[in-house]
């Protein structure tokens, strides 16, 4: 997206996206394509929604991200492009008017209008809808936290139809990255005539109405998802891909097997500890590069086995960052000690000072203020993580590293992604095993990880000084200024541990060398089947 910036007199930057065409793949010149354009690629675990204003995980917003079309969208290489908005502009600090474009179709044929938009937005911050992102989104929009706390009506929210192809969205304070923000489609449209009829069962096939480049044909629970192109797309002659399935393996090395047996063309991430290798092996089908993500350990602080923040930092110091990053997933990720990771805007990366300790010295550290909380050796904790051996191996390394240090006793459990998330979500564990990769390119999508009223909060800690400068940054029109009061309260929340912090995410995998429009500069993994396309072989 090219945007031109320009000073009001009031000294508002305003932002006026330009028109683009065809957003769909690119090709370079003298690329033969395959006469079968389609594609198999695994999506690490069975979705728990395709309805977008659900969708939380990052396999169920690949789906949606095809099935799906917001006001804008990211390109193979993650830069914010047009989707069903054409251009948009933006009035003053807190108002934005986005021109849709007239050939937007649902895939039954109906125009998508401005409406859709505004029923979809309303859906979303709804309290009954219970999304746990409408905390998370609902915030940068006018009245939103009321909305979702459900002191004000979801028509009060701030986005309005001025006309069919045209919407304006109020923001509760100056959001310089709206544009991309609006990018994800829990903030997408939804066909309302389609929920309606079909209630529950409006994202079955048959029965989903989408907006996106593709359709829902088939899903088998644990099996395969398959989507095939849409007719009625905007830019279906620049679609490539006429047929994408889905699976859902959350074993790596199955994953693995499924691809050297040609079943499957796209690894979702390779097992730790098996990069170098598949990089020796598999030289041409390699990809690996950092992304903007967290993989990091929840507390639930309001456990009595974690009230005591004592416990949190001492269970945190003893974790070898560096040996898990080099040895266990060896996968080129780098060591994290803070909620906001390298690459992001709008924060300063404010790493622990005792992270440049000897871990000798951290230990003595560590066990002193065990000591201090009364914690013994031998007390057990529980650990939660999803099935996957990329996250059992990373468990029990820092099982090892709290029994050999600290004389803790660790009891892990393992489950289904999907159940995790309710786990989580319910306050119903000790400890579990966390990730995040932004949303957008801003602290803000960290910081929803560990600020009081987020739905994303899975750790229901609460630090209300530090909550105080999130807002007072929020409203400031001086960006040095928003810079340094996130900084500082991201600081302030991390020193409190309600997490603990372990890796920034990179994302290595296998995809078969004649898949082209995958590229190495999507720092949030955001690849829409749209920009894909198969080379001859």
């Amino acid at each position: 997206m090219n945007l031109a910036f320009k000073q009001t007199l009031c000294g508002v930057a305003i932002a006026t996206a330009l028109v683009m065409a065809s957003q769909a793949a690119t090709i370079p010149p003298g690329t033969q394509l395959h006469p079968t354009q389609t594609l198999i690629r695994n999506n690490g675990s069975e979705p728990e929604t395709l309805d977008p204003a659900l969708a939380e995980s990052v396999g169920a917003n690949n789906l949606t991200r095809d099935l799906f079309e917001g006001l804008t969208a990211n390109d193979s290489n993650g830069k914010t492009v047009p989707g069903v908005a054409e251009s948009w502009k933006q009035l003053d600090a807190t108002t934005w008017v986005f021109k849709l474009r007239k050939n937007a179709k649902w895939s039954n044929g109906d125009a998508v209008t401005a409406d859709d938009f505004v029923f979809a937005i309303r859906r979303f911050v709804d309290p009954k809808t219970a999304s746990t992102y409408a905390s998370t989104f609902g915030i940068f929009l006018l009245n939103g936290a009321e909305v979702v706390k459900g002191s004000k009506p979801s028509a009060d929210i701030g986005v309005k139809a001025l006309d069919k192809q045209t919407l304006e969205v109020k923001t509760a304070f100056p959001v310089s990255f709206l544009p991309e923000l609006m990018s994800n489609n829990n903030l997408g449209p939804v066909h309302k005539a389609s929920l309606e009829k079909f209630g529950k069962d409006w994202t079955k096939p048959g029965n989903l109405v989408s907006n996106g480049a593709y359709v829902l044909k088939e899903w088998q629970v644990n099996n395969r998802i398959v989507i095939e192109k849409n007719p009625q797309y905007w830019d279906g002659a620049n679609v490539q891909l006429t047929k994408v399935t889905y699976l859902p393996i959350e074993d790596g090395h199955a994953d693995v097997k499924l691809y050297e047996s040609g079943e499957n063309e796209w690894v979702y991430q390779l097992p730790p500890g098996t990069y170098e290798k598949y990089k020796v092996q598999y030289p041409k089908e390699i990809r690996n590069a950092p992304m903007i993500g967290l993989r990091y350990y929840s507390y639930q602080t309001q456990d009595p086995a974690f009230k005591d923040v004592r416990v949190r930092k001492a269970l945190s110091m003893v974790i070898d960052r560096d040996i898990l990053a080099q040895r266990v997933t060896a996968d080129g990720q780098a060591p994290a000690y803070s909620v906001v990771v390298k690459g992001t805007r709008g924060a300063d990366v404010t790493p622990y000072e005792w992270a440049g300790w000897p871990m000798d010295k951290r230990v003595a550290e560590a066990k002193n203020l065990l000591q201090q909380a009364g914690v013994k050796p031998g007390t057990k904790f529980v650990f939660s993580y999803n099935t996957s051996e990329y996250h059992k191996k990373m468990a029990v390394f820092a099982a090892s590293e709290w029994k050999t240090k600290l004389g803790l006793t660790i009891e892990t459990e393992s489950m289904e992604f999907k159940v995790l998330l309710k786990k989580r979500h319910d306050g119903a564990f000790q400890m579990a095993r966390n990730g995040w990769v932004a949303d957008y390119n801003d602290a803000t999508t960290f910081l929803a990880l560990v600020r009081c009223d987020s739905d994303q909060n899975n750790n229901f800690n609460c630090n209300r000084p530090a909550e105080a400068l999130i807002t007072q940054g929020s409203q400031s029109n001086d960006p040095a200024k928003r810079h340094a009061l996130l900084t500082q309260a991201s600081k302030m929340i991390m020193d409190d541990y309600p997490i603990i912090p372990l890796l920034e995410y990179s994302l290595p995998r296998l995809v078969k060398s004649y898949v082209g429009g995958y590229s190495l500069e999507n720092a949030q993994d955001r690849f829409r089947s749209k920009d894909l396309y198969i080379i001859k072989h």
